[in-house]
């Protein structure tokens, strides 16, 4: 049976209304309460960093993610130093200078189990930072030393 006017334009805002299958939000909240501190859109392909600054040398630390058909997927780190904790574990993707005595750990490629982890900010000091492409966010002003939780959850398009 053929859609009548008014059926064919529901039909229409229907398809566009419908968000693509692997979009996205990073949602921030506390581990224990479940309390939302902040939540950004993600969209399939998409990425976004953690950083920190090294709590002996102060140098800055990342870890990047993206959203790869909806899974929170670690891909790269920047270490700028060997300090203390920071090391390139063989068979854990490949490590290539930065050019300016750190190296990248490219080709992570590790999922991340159940799209989420604990993570406990430090102090104003390390300064522990979530940053998208337009936004960056100091989960140490947010929560520190609390335990927070980042997840990749199903969420509207950007």
């Amino acid at each position: 049976m053929p859609l009548k006017h008014g059926g064919r334009f529901a039909a229409l805002l229907l398809c566009l209304s419908v968000a693509p299958a692997h979009a996205g939000q990073l949602t921030v909240s506390l581990a224990e309460t479940g309390d939302v501190l902040a939540t950004l859109p993600v969209a399939e392909g998409a990425g976004w960093c953690i950083l920190w600054n090294h709590s002996v040398q102060g140098f800055e630390v990342e870890d990047c993610y993206r959203n790869r058909a909806g899974r929170m997927v670690l891909v790269r780190s920047h270490l700028p130093d060997f300090a203390a904790g920071l090391d390139h574990i063989p068979g854990r993707g490949r490590q290539i200078s930065d050019g300016h005595g750190g190296y990248w750990i490219e080709d992570i490629d590790e999922p991340v189990p159940g799209d989420a982890y604990i993570l406990r900010p430090g102090r104003p000091s390390v300064n522990h930072r979530l940053r998208t492409a337009d936004t960056e966010i100091s989960l140490t002003a947010l929560a520190e030393h609390a335990r927070v939780r980042i997840a990749l959850q199903p969420g509207a398009a950007p």
